[in-house]
């Protein structure tokens, strides 16, 4: 029964990255111009990819109360421990940037 509850978490885990993948890539080919490079070296400098990342976090939102609500529990626990982990991810991001 272990290994049933942690691959529901993982299942979670990494709908949760590819939640907050596509939110921050779909931030960047809507609101910015240039190439996705230009744009991400830009971000770091300025200190602005931890906004970037949090904003891209929201599809994460959607999945974690979709699975609420149909009951899978534990993968929504694991969407819920990647964006625990993002949001540990971005404080140390900004407090190396300064």
């Amino acid at each position: 029964m272990g290994s049933t509850i942690r691959k529901e978490v993982l299942i979670g885990a990494i709908i949760g990255l590819i939640g907050n993948t596509f939110g921050v890539l779909l931030f960047f080919l809507l609101f910015l111009e240039g190439s996705f490079k230009e744009n991400f070296d830009y971000a770091y400098q300025y200190g602005e990819l931890g906004k970037i990342i949090a904003i891209g976090a929201i599809p994460n939102l959607a999945a974690f109360f979709l699975f609420l609500k149909i009951k899978r529990f534990y993968r929504a626990r694991g969407v819920l421990l990647i964006t625990i982990l993002l949001a540990i991810g971005i404080l140390y991001l900004n407090i190396s940037t300064g």
